[in-house]
């Protein structure tokens, strides 16, 4: 008892528990009671339903879009516009542009060895490729060094997350406040809205395209790893390039882009149908490893890496 007011201490700390005894009974009635619709899976329940509306059926896409490890990440987009708007600002600075140039980093000695190491162990699939696909096998070991680090890189992100959240994101305004540039005049934002659209549509494309992948191999599309913009396999497809290139080279009934054998064949394939072809000159075939990855400097360095693998492997004489 506090004798210059009359209150005994004891009551206050038993209203103290009682206020922490009702705060828990009023967060475990929230968590029960209240509406689905504020329920954190439900973000997804727009992409649910456009991906029914094309043909997927309900059951099996709302038990996966209510999976726990599946979660919105705003972020997915934010980050590709704003890389897109800096170059877009950047292309109206006055000055030369930088010229393309091959990556030396790749023409490291120990990389070199490593892709030559590669194409001597595969080098019965090379036989076999070369043959039906005239593609030679130190392209697609130059390729699978750049994509992948020889297929022991395929990317630690989740290829669902990934296309899921772009093609949600294609609504501006969730992804508005992680933009970094504030300063945008309104012809600047017409662009950059229009543009978010047209990736989240790219991703919303990429994630039918995964699903239906995932479906004829009879995986989980929650378990397929990707890079950081949803590209898979030890080649680095996105999904559609997945289902249109993909190629069985072990003979098993099924396109395992993260089997090597599968990749390379698949890989070959894309190439010879982007123009590859036996005696093409070498603006040739920059044009057409482009195609693979919309950088000079990406054809350029794949090019040089091959030019290495020819070169060491002329000097062991096999």
């Amino acid at each position: 008892m506090f004798p210059w007011t009359g209150f005994d201490f004891r009551t206050i700390k038993r209203m103290k528990r009682a206020v922490i005894v009702y705060s828990l009974a009023a967060v475990f009635f929230c968590v029960l009671f209240l509406p689905c619709s504020v329920a954190a899976g439900d973000v997804w329940n727009p992409l649910v339903d456009r991906l029914v509306a094309d043909g997927y059926d309900r059951t099996y896409i709302s038990a996966l879009f209510s999976r726990k490890s599946l979660k919105f990440s705003p972020e997915v987009l934010a980050r590709k516009m704003n890389v897109l708007l800096d170059t877009k600002l950047a292309s109206r600075q006055p000055g030369p542009r930088q010229k393309p140039e091959v990556m030396k980093r790749y023409l490291n000695p120990i990389l070199i060895a490593g892709a030559y190491a590669f194409f001597r162990d595969h080098k019965a699939d090379f036989v076999t490729i070369e043959k039906k696909y005239a593609v030679p096998g130190e392209i697609l070991t130059a390729v699978m060094l750049v994509e992948t680090k020889l297929g022991t890189q395929v990317g630690r992100h989740n290829g669902l997350t990934i296309l899921a959240s772009m093609a949600l994101g294609r609504d501006f305004e969730l992804i508005r406040p992680y933009i970094k540039r504030k300063d945008l005049s309104d012809e600047t934002m017409k662009w950059l809205i229009r543009r978010t659209e047209q990736k989240g549509n790219w991703g919303y494309d990429e994630l039918k395209a995964l699903i239906t992948y995932a479906q004829k191999n009879g995986q989980d599309p929650l378990n397929i790893p990707s890079s950081i913009y949803g590209a898979i396999g030890q080649c680095q497809f996105i999904p559609s390039s997945a289902l249109h290139y993909g190629r069985d080279g072990t003979g098993d009934g099924r396109v395992d882009l993260f089997d090597t054998t599968d990749a390379l064949h698949s890989m070959a394939y894309f190439v010879k149908k982007h123009g590859w072809k036996e005696g093409l000159d070498r603006a040739g075939q920059l044009k057409v490893i482009y195609r693979y990855n919309h950088s000079e400097s990406y054809a350029m360095t794949i090019l040089a890496v091959a030019d290495k693998i020819r070169k060491t492997k002329e000097f062991f004489g096999n």
